[in-house]
């Protein structure tokens, strides 16, 4: 039984960072592409970053692109990402993501997901 668990989210302030981890069990981790995603009530799920199965590819979404990093280890199988400066508009559910395959378009992404952990940014 595959399983992705979260963890790491919090309330923080503007300008604060965070550092989300995902541990992987059930799969053959690094074999699998790693993704997180974000979501606001109402809204869609929204790619914010990807990394592939070595670590050696990562694709972020713009407007996180050098304030947030993705990074794996795979002795450990978890992934983590890196949040900093953040805003009032990264407040979100993250959840992290596995697919066998890397590369975009990112909205086809995702045979494995996890429940997701909230982040929120206070001004």
């Amino acid at each position: 039984q595959v399983q992705l668990v979260e963890s790491g989210g919090g309330l923080v302030q503007a300008g604060g960072s965070v550092r989300l981890s995902c541990a992987a069990s059930g799969l053959p981790f690094g074999s699998y592409a790693m993704a997180w995603f974000r979501q606001v009530p109402g809204a869609n799920l929204d790619f914010v970053a990807a990394i592939s199965e070595s670590g050696s590819s990562t694709d972020y979404l713009d407007s996180v692109k050098g304030r947030f990093t993705i990074s794996r280890d795979n002795a450990k199988n978890t992934v983590y990402l890196q949040m900093n400066s953040l805003k009032p508009e990264d407040t979100a559910v993250y959840r992290c993501a596995a697919d066998p395959d890397y590369g975009s378009p990112w909205y086809g992404f995702g045979k494995h997901w996890g429940q997701g952990t909230q982040v929120t940014v206070s001004s």
